[in-house]
């Protein structure tokens, strides 16, 4: 199967667990079949992940939860929600329908046992590799005797999920997801192979892609994957047996999308004529590594014009203050330029992922280190915020603003991002180092040690830091004997007044504080190249560098094009960017603060705080309404928290972006008849807060504040009720409709009536003019005045549709 085995086993896994680990595809020259141009794809080398030790008190206790929480959760939940269980049926072991809700509920096996079998090569774990080699026997049973595997399909046939067709691959440019699944599949089964040796897993994907080359490739089946990432993993597959046709297949992929597809899956164009980031956030990113993987396998140099472009996009017009990427729900998908609202932020947490392998591919190609500012800013703050400090909560959308309505949740049922935070947290060493000849290229800083390979000689490398805490880093230095190379440290944008590659978002007033470096204890001069100080020289044990990064409280603020941010300051420390959380402040109340812009900040490390945190500490002001149309402002104080850290302590309000003026704050409400009534619903969601906040929507579509809705509901009548604080005497009413437009899932309603409760009898009003529906308006009714202690809504929802209240006011 294998057409050659150039050098010994331990040398093979040490550079596939690379390309595994980081999805890359970077291998020495004898690595790869006889004759390939795959060796050294890209120009820069990465390093190994088991190379790097981390001894720091950030990335090493996230790596061990991971390790002893979180894969060990998402594995039991894989047995509790029926994933397992649909691999039982297909294998015959059991009797039944397929029992989970999606078509790629596969990968969620397959994403956790990649993540296992990269974490038992950093701890030694028998039982876990047990359960895993078990759970591959199973999947091994479940494949059908030509190679196809795809439970919903072989356990439901021509009746299976709807997005599956009737017929195989017949949907697979939509929603069926079975390329998808497999190329999750294969790169577990690499995964699998590297860490142990054993082939069973490998020979599963081997005959899956097998499948799919016999089917799909010119004059054969000309379709593309709906969803992106059998591109990515088909060229691993490729380094794996040295099998030219997986890398063709993964290019024909690529080369058969477009033009006159979706841009929600990139199809509406030829991958090389795309130079804007459109569509499912997930998808691009996985598309744009894939084809920076397949250009530095091709040499293809349309591909990379494609996706440097799309970077400058996303970098200067589409990537949030957090690294998040993915403005809206709708689609999970990129928004138009500088749409980036806070409150309705996807951001989703594998998005944040992808975007990490997107950036890290960019660099390896280029050696700039702006792509590792980007990779910074997603990986300590959108990322980090996707899972829960004990490691068993997940965000899969990661907002920049809450009103309570957010909480981490240990599954969902698209449970996509708890196995991609499993897989993806092991690899994290990996990225703090790369090689290209005699260069050592130093990009993340933390505690730790590497042990490095430059022209034969081993060159250890010692981190001493509190990093992200503070900006001190020192390394030292030990080749194996006098060696003359290049060391390379990054000097991070953030630390130079320059916190994003592009004028998207800028420090409010830059500091005279500069990065500062010494050599054995002498200060040299910071000159940079690409972003790096470069020190070229003989090198000899006990040398020594410390580099000094300015690490002050700084304010950023948003290009004026980005309508949610205007007005508004978000606060960064190092690469940290901080909040606002309800625990912390005065109320356990955030969306009224403001934050003047002379206002000085000051902080420290709280060690008890959520896990040790840096926190930061100021005079803010409180803004809230005396009426429905005058504000009052009063001092108080105001704490923020790093931002990955919210959410830890019970829900609540938090903001990243914070008012500068009282008119861009959310007031805390006036007292009136509507925002002291309790609410009910037929429906009880926590959104039911949106009626009485008294925060006044642009329109029917607004996203940036809350929103009460009943979808997926439609065609029968709903309710909302108001119970009083004390009966009092109402006439009026008005009500702003929530319709999220032509591509959602909510209209204005058919019809609406009021009700007042009279004893324990609800009595419809008498109502003195027509009750008004529209949009963008509050509409209105006036009936006869009633005393009562509750005022009940009856909503009649349209026949497709559903609907939803923004605002509900009582007078």
């Amino acid at each position: 199967m294998f057409q050659r085995e150039c050098q010994s086993y331990y040398h093979r896994t040490k550079w596939l667990l690379i390309i595994l680990m980081t999805g890359l595809l970077v291998l020495p020259a004898c690595q790869s079949k006889e004759g390939s141009s795959s060796a050294n794809a890209y120009p820069i080398q990465p390093v190994i992940f088991t190379s790097v030790k981390m001894q720091d008190d950030f990335w090493a206790p996230r790596i061990k939860t991971n390790h002893d929480v979180t894969i060990p959760f998402t594995m039991g939940k894989l047995f509790e929600t029926g994933r397992v269980k649909n691999f039982e049926i297909a294998a015959g072991q059991k009797t039944g329908a397929f029992c989970t809700e999606l078509t790629f509920d596969d990968t969620d096996v397959y994403k956790i046992l990649e993540g296992a079998c990269y974490s038992f090569q950093t701890f030694d774990d028998p039982v876990l590799e047990e359960k895993v080699d078990s759970l591959i026997e199973l999947v091994g049973q479940a494949q059908e005797d030509d190679g196809y595997i795809f439970t919903n399909r072989t356990i439901m046939g021509a009746n299976g999920h709807a997005w599956s067709g009737t017929e195989r691959w017949e949907k697979v440019e939509d929603l069926s997801h079975e390329l998808y699944n497999i190329g999750h599949l294969i790169e577990a089964a690499i995964a699998h192979y590297y860490a142990t040796g054993k082939k069973t897993f490998l020979n599963i994907a081997i005959k899956a892609a097998d499948r799919v080359c016999e089917d799909f490739g010119a004059g054969k089946m000309e379709r593309y994957p709906g969803h992106q990432i059998i591109e990515l993993a088909l060229a691993k597959l490729y380094h794996v047996t040295g099998e030219q046709k997986y890398l063709d297949t993964g290019k024909f992929f690529l080369d058969v999308r477009g033009p006159n597809g979706d841009a929600y899956n990139q199809a509406h164009k030829k991958v090389v004529d795309q130079h804007e980031a459109v569509g499912h956030a997930v998808r691009a990113t996985y598309m744009y590594a894939g084809m920076a993987d397949i250009a530095a396998l091709t040499k293809d140099k349309g591909y990379v014009s494609a996706i440097d472009d799309i970077w400058e996009d996303v970098v200067s017009k589409k990537i949030y203050v957090t690294g998040g990427i993915g403005a809206t729900g709708h689609g999970e998908a990129f928004g138009d330029p500088y749409e980036l609202p806070n409150m309705s932020a996807y951001c989703e947490t594998c998005a944040s992922i992808a975007n990490v392998y997107w950036n890290y591919r960019l660099f390896l190609r280029h050696g700039d280190a702006k792509y590792y500012d980007v990779l910074e800013r997603t990986l300590y703050n959108s990322f980090l915020s996707g899972v829960s400090l004990d490691g068993d909560g997940f965000f899969y959308p990661n907002p920049l603003e809450s009103h309570g309505q957010h909480e981490r949740s240990g599954w969902f049922t698209c449970a996509c991002c708890p196995g991609n935070v499993a897989r993806f947290v092991p690899s994290v060493p990996g990225y703090f180092y790369a090689l290209q000849d005699d260069n050592i290229y130093v990009n993340l800083y933390g505690a730790g040690q590497a042990t490095l390979d430059i022209d034969g000689t081993t060159v250890q490398l010692e981190q001493k830091t509190a990093y992200p805490w503070e900006g001190d880093i020192n390394i030292h230095i030990t080749p194996q004997q006098t060696q003359k190379f290049a060391l390379r440290l990054r000097i991070p944008g953030w630390s130079e007044n320059k916190p994003i590659p592009s004028d998207l978002y800028q420090f409010a007033e830059n500091t005279e504080d500069s990065p500062k470096a010494y050599l054995n204890g002498d200060a040299i001069e910071v000159k940079k190249e690409k972003g790096y100080l470069v020190i070229d020289r003989n090198w000899k044990k006990g040398d020594e560098v410390r580099l000094s990064l300015p690490m002050p409280i700084r304010r950023l603020v948003a290009i004026d094009s980005v309508e949610a941010d205007r007005g508004k300051v978000s606060i960064q420390r190092g690469p940290l960017v901080y909040c606002v959380e309800w625990p912390d402040n005065e109320g356990g109340r955030v969306l009224n603060l403001m934050l003047e812009r002379d206002e000085p900040l000051s902080g420290g490390f709280e060690k008890d705080l959520l896990h040790g945190i840096y926190s930061i500490s100021g005079k803010g002001k409180s803004v809230k309404r005396t009426s429905e149309t005058a504000l009052d402002v009063e001092e108080t104080g105001l704490k923020l928290i790093p931002y990955y850290s919210w959410a830890h302590r019970g829900a609540g309000e938090m903001m990243v972006w914070i008012p500068e003026e009282a008119g861009s704050a959310k007031p805390l409400p006036a007292p009136t008849v509507a925002s002291t009534s309790e609410i009910s619903a037929s429906l009880v969601t926590k959104s039911l807060m949106a009626l009485n906040d008294q925060m006044e929507p642009a329109n029917s579509g607004d996203r940036s504040i809350v929103y009460y809705h009943w979808w997926p509901k439609s065609d029968t009548t709903m309710w909302v009720q108001y119970d009083f604080e004390k009966a009092s005497t109402v006439s009026s009413s008005q009500v702003y409709w929530y319709d999220d437009g032509p591509f959602g899932g909510c209209r204005i309603p058919a019809g609406w009536k009021l009700l007042y409760k009279s004893g324990s009898t609800w009595v419809p009003v008498n109502n003195t003019a027509d009750y008004e529906i529209a949009k963008d308006e509050f509409c209105s009714v006036a009936f006869e005045p009633v005393k009562t202690t509750a005022l009940r809504m009856e909503v009649t929802l349209p026949e497709k549709y559903s609907a939803g209240i923004m605002e509900w006011r009582v007078k």
